[in-house]
């Protein structure tokens, strides 16, 4: 699941959220759950989801598509979702995170993904417009990625990076059928866009078509 860098202080749950502690029946140790409280937040019609999604994309100046590819890996649009790391909403945000980009309901759909989007605006302009780097750091956080100079050795991370390339391949492809790209789009159509081609933490390869191409390590 994912595990983002926290903000210096105590971080406010939302009062949909509570934190449980039980011993399990098995081994007898204190087991940490996190659990929805209250009512779920009301459904939002696709089209209008989709639509909130690109508008701040837009004003935030992330790509629709890559914004759309991290919340199908995330949550696949659920602004109930909830992780057992307590990671909550449609962008799957950690109280801190939240906190430190001024989300006070991780469960309202619009607060969550104007969050999430800052966030990965902070990352891609941090990290130099490299998509490997930020979409890796969105899992397991900065510190890990300035560790290992790129995509961490984590099973779970490349994973999530690979799975995300996927989505992002898919979703302008599909946005690709239905309007013209920019010149700028088109230079970013390959895999996860404008990667860092030298990293050699990416588990990368280069297609005849040009296009790069991600592995699952």
């Amino acid at each position: 699941m994912p595990v983002f860098a926290a903000s210096a202080g105590q971080p406010s749950t939302p009062a949909r959220v509570s934190t449980v502690v039980r011993a399990d029946e098995k081994s007898g140790r204190l087991v940490r759950a996190v659990v929805v409280s209250q009512k779920p937040a009301p459904p939002i019609a696709p089209a209008e989801l989709a639509a909130t999604v690109d508008r701040i994309a837009v004003e935030q100046g992330v790509e629709e598509s890559l914004v759309h590819s991290v919340i199908r890996t995330e949550s696949n649009y659920n602004p109930n979702a909830v992780s057992p790391k307590g990671a909550q909403g449609i962008m799957q945000l950690i109280p801190a995170t939240a906190k430190r980009f001024g989300v006070s309901d991780t469960f309202d759909p619009q607060e969550n993904i104007q969050g999430g989007v800052k966030y990965l605006k902070f990352l891609l302009d941090y990290y130099r417009g490299d998509y490997a780097k930020a979409i890796a750091a969105y899992n397991a956080g900065e510190g890990a990625v300035d560790k290992y100079h790129g995509v961490p050795p984590y099973a779970e991370t490349r994973n999530y990076v690979s799975r995300v390339a996927k989505n992002l391949t898919a979703a302008r492809q599909q946005r690709a059928s239905t309007a013209p790209r920019t010149p700028a789009e088109s230079g970013k159509i390959a895999g996860l866009g404008a990667v860092n081609e030298t990293s050699t933490q990416a588990p990368t390869s280069v297609g005849s078509d040009g296009r790069i191409y991600y592995r699952t390590p």
